[in-house]
């Protein structure tokens, strides 16, 4: 069993993040889903954008570590939805105990003395996507590599930046079905 803290997008906690919760959980995972927002959700990716902004970076990076401080000596799973994602990313990369990083619809930059060592991590994403575009994410894939993480990509082509999102236009049935299959693939070899 893998413990995994994931974070939601910018449009807040939705009900696709506890239905994700729900999914790992009924495959024996313990799943955290940290409200980082304060119970607001955002109709719009605008709207959220600007929830963000209002909020802050630095503070949703405090909020974040803030939850899995007190999780981590278990040796986390660090996931999340693309804000959430690149929020995971933030915390694993400076959680020397990380088992694993999940990154759906989302990267963040990457420190130049970033230390990986093994970190499984597996991102799956639109393809194209307008918030990951393919030179962002070939140059993100050598510096995950260059920290020394094993990095899986997982591209769906066609599929809506949110896509595994029910509730949003981006919904893609078909890519979040097989993106929660390698997913919780990838999780059940963490806990191994």
């Amino acid at each position: 069993m893998a413990t995994v803290v994931l974070f939601h997008s910018v449009y807040g906690p939705r009900p696709a993040v506890e239905d994700a919760a729900r999914r790992l959980r009924e495959a024996g995972h313990e799943a955290h889903t940290p409200d980082l927002f304060d119970g607001r959700t955002a109709g719009t990716a605008e709207e959220g954008m600007a929830l963000a902004a209002e909020i802050g970076r630095d503070e949703l990076l405090r909020r974040a570590v803030a939850v899995s401080a007190p999780l981590s000596e278990r040796g986390l799973v660090y996931a999340g939805f693309s804000l959430g994602a690149a929020l995971a990313q933030n915390l694993a990369l400076a959680d020397a105990r990380a088992r694993g990083l999940l990154l759906l619809h989302g990267t963040s930059d990457i420190p130049e003395d970033a230390a990986a060592d093994g970190l499984p991590v597996q991102l799956h994403v639109a393809d194209p996507d307008p918030f990951e575009p393919h030179d962002w994410l070939s140059a993100w894939y050598l510096r995950m590599g260059r920290a020394g993480a094993d990095v899986e990509v997982f591209p769906y082509a066609g599929a809506g930046h949110l896509y595994t999102d029910p509730g949003l236009p981006d919904h893609d049935a078909e890519a979040a079905e097989r993106t929660w299959r390698v997913a919780l693939a990838f999780l059940a070899e963490t806990d191994a």
